[in-house]
């Protein structure tokens, strides 16, 4: 165990301040998504099911107002299924641009010790291009992993909401 905490420390030093921003942020971003994730597979069911029962516990479904209560109790088990996405996505989005400012601070540490130096000494500014390497690497995979998680939740949305559409079916009068 205390090998492991030696090892990620050593990591976030060579990274630099920024790598533990992305951490931090991509720590959120996981804890978001794996809430909907549980919210999609438990949560979601029994509430769907719930709102299904109830449509179909309606003796009138067939007028305008039936309609708009449909209508409603689609809206509603919608808004519930997306909420915290947008989010997620701006998170997702915020990775990139946080790896690309630990970029931008590793390379200041490579003209500061050029500055110092006076030269431009292979070894003295290979741990400012190390510092601008790693958050660029964290924050893309941070991104990419993101970005299939939030396109999953999405899609998922989408495809509970066209399936209670069809649950909830109108009746016709003849």
């Amino acid at each position: 165990m205390i090998e492991i905490l030696e090892t990620i420390r050593d990591f976030t030093e060579t990274g630099g301040q920024v790598l533990l921003i992305i951490g931090g942020l991509i720590f959120v971003m996981w804890l978001m998504i794996l809430e909907r994730a549980m919210y999609v597979f438990v949560t979601h069911k029994q509430y769907k099911n719930a709102v299904i029962v109830k449509w179909k516990a309606r003796q009138e479904r067939s007028s305008w107002n039936a309609e708009q209560i449909r209508q409603a109790m689609i809206s509603r088990v919608s808004l519930k299924l997306g909420t915290g996405v947008p989010i997620i996505q701006s998170l997702v989005a915020l990775c990139p641009l946080l790896g690309l400012m630990g970029t931008v601070t590793g390379m200041i540490e490579v003209f500061d010790v050029m500055a110092i130096s006076g030269s431009g000494n292979a070894r003295s500014m290979a741990s400012g291009v190390s510092k601008a390497t790693i958050p660029t690497m964290a924050g893309m995979v941070g991104a990419l992993s993101g970005v299939f998680a939030s396109t999953w939740l999405a899609r998922t949305a989408k495809k509970e909401r066209a399936n209670l559409e069809d649950s909830l079916r109108m009746e016709r009068k003849i």
